[in-house]
């Protein structure tokens, strides 16, 4: 990982692992796509990010006090400005 994400920080960072996509926000942290965890250095050294990322989200989840669940996002449906 030889960026620097910090969750929860922002809402513009996005890390790649393998071929999964990490996305930051400011309220949650979005993984997509998916990832083969090879029995190689090439598998070691994804499965050492995820380890990183996740250690690095729970750091953060564990050093507040957290709700149960977050209420849904606010969606705002806008006209068109092109149409």
């Amino acid at each position: 990982m030889a960026q620097k994400f910090l969750p929860y920080a922002n809402e513009a960072d996005v890390l790649h692992i393998g071929g999964l996509t990490i996305e930051n926000r400011v309220d949650r942290i979005t993984i997509a796509g998916d990832i083969d965890l090879t029995l190689d250095q090439a598998g070691q050294a994804d499965a050492r990010a995820l380890h990183k990322l996740l250690t690095d989200v729970l750091d953060k989840m564990d050093a507040q006090a957290l709700p149960a669940k977050l209420p849904p996002p606010d969606i705002k449906t806008v006209k068109n400005p092109f149409a």
